[in-house]
Order: C-alpha cells, then structure tokens, then sequence
C-alpha cells in the first residue's frame, strides 16, 4: 500500500522547504558578517601600529635632517605614481579641423 501526499501537504512541505532554506541563509549571512566585522576591525588596529611607526619615522627623518643642516623644501605629497597609459589619456589632444 503506498502512502501518496495530497496537494495540501506537498505545498506546505515546500514552504516548510524553502523557509528553513532562507532561515540557513540567513544564518550564514550574520555569521560572514560578524567575521567581516572582525577583520576590519584587525585591518584598523595594523593601520593604527603602521601610522604610529611612520610618525616616529618621520619625526626620527626630521631629526636627522636639523642634525645634517639639511632644509626640508616642503612637506612631501603622497601623490600616487600614473602609468604611462594614464599620462596619455589624460593629455590633451589637438582637434583637427
């Protein structure tokens, strides 16, 4: 004797399906989250100790510098180094006419 499901109990098989599916998801997705969470905060702790040292390094640059009688021309820019393919894009060209 088979034992068949009616309509009723095949469609609330398939939502109890489909909201435990989401129910899971949803776990996992506060789980990635919190280790996210996690690793930034590490990733602000380094960039604090990095920070620290390069203003000990720099006050240490300065140091040297007054000791060799050397004039600093300015503070120095970060500016970031453009690639020859950058450069060329960003010159302007002539219109012909």
């Amino acid at each position: 004797m088979m034992v068949g499901l009616t309509i009723e109990q095949a469609t609330l098989a398939v939502i109890i399906g489909t909201l435990a599916a989401v129910v899971f998801s949803l776990r996992v997705l506060v789980f990635l989250e919190r280790r996210i969470a996690s690793i930034d905060s590490n990733i602000e702790a380094i960039v604090r100790r990095v920070e620290a040292e390069e203003i000990k390094i720099e006050a240490e640059e300065a140091r040297i510098e007054r000791a060799l009688g050397i004039k600093r021309k300015g503070k120095k820019k970060k500016a970031a180094k453009r690639t020859k393919k950058a450069k060329k894009t960003t010159k302007k060209r002539k219109r012909k006419k």
